[in-house]
């Protein structure tokens, strides 16, 4: 049987002079606050010093050291495994500096200064049917159904398709808190996560259980409409903050702090939507900070984090400190299929409970049996096979797409190749300067959407590559040539 996950780890902040007092700092503070459970299973030798980037002779003595203080127990044939029994004494105490020893992220999209304009999206110019959703058809639908009938015919003999948690099931949510602890280095209990339908319902319930009448929502100059659709129809005003080549401009947010009672601030912090860009980790850092001298929450919109390509994704915002505040929502439905409604949120246990309340009031409780199956699937270790068979596929359309834009185009429209994500930003201000909006509104492609600094013309496009084959991508990238190229 495969792992469900494997186990992530980084030295980000991990206090030591050396490789090796780094590592084994990061291993006894993982078991120490329980992202690491006695017990568990640690990756092999060779898969971490893979993973780490540095020699295995490292992770070996790194090993035996915390074996022989009683932190690690290896298992011949086996494996080396975190110790049920833990010595009493800390290895060392932890002087975290996040800032200083992270590595600078690279930008995924250079923003035009005419972004700081308060910019608007022109849903009404195009019809858009993927900016970046997933291909439903690379779904494992064989082992989907045989999944379903095995699950249903389980839950069927054992009476347990009654009513249940509004939470959610308690299966589902012990798997994804395996899943949020080994690959997220978040540390939540099963009682702080809610099963909702897909994360735009999870929006929404953050929506409702935020207190409209303590202050505004804070989203970025672009942002995605349905969430800013959802703060407005429970009464919030939404303030625009500006956005730079980095992502959201803390300079900015500080200074609507000073004007405004702010309840809450909503960001795509893995790919910023549109723009794809990546918060680098001093400004997740600074937010967080400003989210606790402020006392507002951060709705954490992490829609598609298992699509990262270049490097280790940056942790989430719920797994850095001072991260009390942080409403986490994320979402199975990229990783097979926008049909598959699942997502989830990850919050204090009075927030979840309050989000549950609403869930009784409109949909009573999720859908049991699509959660067994895709519990099971995440224990037998099937979810982690399928993610790395499409980040393959996903990776190669990136490529292809950036190779099409730039043999199509050249130099006439410019981006920064996405580090993630299922979409590529770019500027094509050089072709549409000047030229009247309603070219665009009988554009019969629709695999991208545009986006504007005003109504005169849009200036840059989001293109999605996830749900099209290459040749799609080549033919919808010819039709945009036609469309722009005058």
């Amino acid at each position: 049987m495969l792992r469900p996950w494997d186990i992530q780890f980084t030295f980000e902040d991990s206090c030591g002079k050396t490789l090796h007092s780094k590592l084994l700092n990061r291993i006894t503070k993982d078991i120490q606050t329980g992202r690491l459970t006695p017990g568990s299973m640690l990756p092999g030798s060779r898969s971490l010093a893979n993973q780490l980037g540095i020699n295995r002779k490292t992770v070996q003595q790194v090993y035996e050291e915390l074996e022989v203080q009683g932190w690690l127990k290896s298992k011949l044939r086996r494996g080396t495994f975190v110790s049920e029994t833990l010595p009493e004494q800390s290895l060392s105490a932890a002087n975290t500096s996040l800032i200083s020893s992270t590595k600078k992220t690279k930008p995924s999209s250079k923003l035009v200064e005419s972004l700081y304009l308060d910019a608007l999206a022109l849903a009404d110019c195009v019809s858009i049917t993927n900016d970046g959703t997933p291909d439903a058809r690379l779904i494992p639908y064989e082992l989907l159904a045989r999944t379903y009938r095995r699950v249903c015919v389980n839950l069927s003999r054992h009476s347990k398709l009654g009513y249940g948690d509004p939470r959610g099931a308690i299966e589902l949510r012990n798997s994804i808190q395996k899943m949020l602890s080994s690959d997220r280095f978040m540390n939540c209990s099963e009682q702080e996560i809610c099963i909702v339908r897909g994360s735009q319902m999870g929006i929404y319930l953050a929506s409702r259980v935020l207190d409209s009448k303590k202050g505004v929502i804070i989203m970025e100059d672009l942002c995605y409409l349905p969430a800013k659709a959802a703060f407005e129809s429970n009464g919030f005003k939404v303030v625009k903050c500006r956005l730079d080549e980095q992502g959201l401009d803390i300079s900015h947010l500080r200074e609507i702090l000073e004007n405004h009672s702010v309840s809450g601030v909503y960001v795509t912090p893995h790919h910023q939507y549109p723009t794809t860009v990546c918060l680098p980790m001093h400004r997740r850092l600074a937010l967080l900070e400003l989210s606790k001298t402020h006392q507002f929450s951060i709705i954490e919109d992490d829609y598609d984090h298992e699509f990262h390509y270049e490097a280790s994704p940056i942790p989430p915002l719920a797994s850095l400190p001072n991260s009390e505040n942080v409403v986490h929502i994320g979402s199975m439905s990229k990783v097979f299929a926008p049909g598959l409604r699942l997502g989830y949120i990850v919050s204090d246990i009075q927030f979840i409970e309050r989000a549950a309340q609403e869930i009784v009031l409109i949909d009573r409780q999720g859908n049991t049996i699509t959660e067994h199956v895709i519990s099971d699937l995440m224990e037998s270790g099937e979810v982690k096979r399928h993610i790395r068979k499409v980040r393959r596929e996903y990776k190669q359309r990136r490529d292809y797409t950036a190779q099409e834009f730039t043999r199509v185009f050249g130099e006439k429209i410019s981006f920064i190749l996405p580090t993630g994500g299922l979409a590529i930003w770019v500027d094509i201000s050089k072709l549409v300067e000047g030229r009247d909006l309603s070219d665009f509104k009988n554009n019969d492609s629709t695999l991208s959407t545009f986006f504007a600094i005003d109504q005169e013309s849009p200036t840059h496009i989001r293109f999605g590559y996830g749900a099209i084959s290459m040749d799609e991508i080549a033919e919808s990238i010819k039709k945009l040539s036609q469309l722009l190229i005058k």
